[in-house]
């Protein structure tokens, strides 16, 4: 998609999005989750949902709400905030919070940098890569033994490589050589003195299947996420926001471009797709026609390397 022009809806697209919303396989999705959340909460002391206000937090979010309802999520959201987060996002990431009565704990890259734990190279650099520490030092300052996130297995090679149940070392670390095998559904819990792990309820959806959830259960989402008129410039086949973080670069156009996107990460690296949709059932249709990846699509810092992901995951990324 990037910086191509809006797709056209045709009949003929149209068609195979109704095929595909099958009530029976959202419904074995959302079973699967609902049956991962609570096997989380029966078989560790101190777990905790990730919750950026991203659109695969607040469906595992729904997904919670249906398991425990609403106002008994048996453990607290976690949200590590770069400072460079979509100010449209975290308010709804704290609104949504509010209105399901659940505990949110926010901590911030700022906070690691005044501490001497994060350094950046230069005052420029993006923060992205940098929450792996941040979210490090609130794993030790909480002692969380699981950590719910929304990564799915086609946003990406290395997430690809990730177990529903992915275990992680005394530092926080992944190596993919070493995950445990995942048979039928016996995941195995098994943890020694700080480990954790990292637990991911959706890793079997599709971006797709995500969309047809949101439709179909009228998940309330951040209005980034549908069509609206954006400054932009063209750089490397992605559509760059122009912002204070993100400003064009000389010799650069400035163009107003209909956009929307198709994740809301940090601001420094994620960029909106040409779009019309104007709603979760349009974007359905887009999402059957798009020929790249979620974030091969949006995001400035997995373009550095095929490697880029695995690199920062193995480092403590979620």
């Amino acid at each position: 998609m990037n910086a191509r022009p809006p797709l056209e809806l045709r009949p003929e697209l149209l068609a195979p999005a109704q095929h595909q919303l099958s009530n029976a396989h959202l419904d074995a999705l959302e079973e699967e989750t609902i049956f991962i959340l609570r096997e989380v909460a029966a078989a560790f002391e101190r777990p905790t949902l990730l919750f950026s206000g991203g659109k695969d937090s607040l469906v595992l979010l729904k997904c919670a709400e249906k398991a425990f309802g609403t106002g008994n999520l048996p453990y607290p959201l976690l949200m590590i905030d770069t400072g460079h987060n979509f100010p449209e996002v975290t308010a709804f990431r704290d609104q949504r919070a509010a209105e399901l009565g659940a505990q949110l704990i926010v901590r911030n890259v700022e906070d690691s940098m005044k501490r001497g734990t994060v350094r950046l190279a230069h005052a420029g650099e993006s923060r992205n890569a940098h929450q792996s520490v941040t979210l490090l030092e609130a794993i030790e300052e909480f002692r969380f033994d699981a950590l719910i996130g929304g990564a799915r297995r086609d946003e990406e090679k290395a997430r690809a490589k990730e177990r529903i149940f992915s275990h992680r070392d005394g530092f926080g670390q992944w190596n993919p050589k070493a995950q445990r095998p995942e048979l039928w559904t016996l995941f195995n819990t098994r943890l020694a003195p700080g480990e954790h792990f990292r637990v991911f309820p959706i890793s079997n959806w599709t971006e797709l299947d995500v969309w047809q959830y949101i439709a179909r259960e009228n998940v309330a989402l951040p209005g980034l996420y549908y069509t609206h008129q954006r400054e932009v410039v063209e750089r490397k086949g992605l559509l760059v926001p122009v912002t204070e973080l993100t400003p064009p670069k000389a010799g650069e156009q400035v163009v107003v471009r209909d956009v929307r996107f198709r994740t809301v990460g940090d601001i420094t690296c994620t960029c909106p797709v040409a779009s019309t949709a104007a709603n979760a059932n349009d974007i359905v249709i887009e999402t059957l026609a798009a020929e790249v990846s979620e974030r091969g699509a949006t995001r400035m810092d997995d373009q550095t390397s095929d490697a880029s992901m695995e690199k920062r995951k193995k480092d403590g990324y979620f």
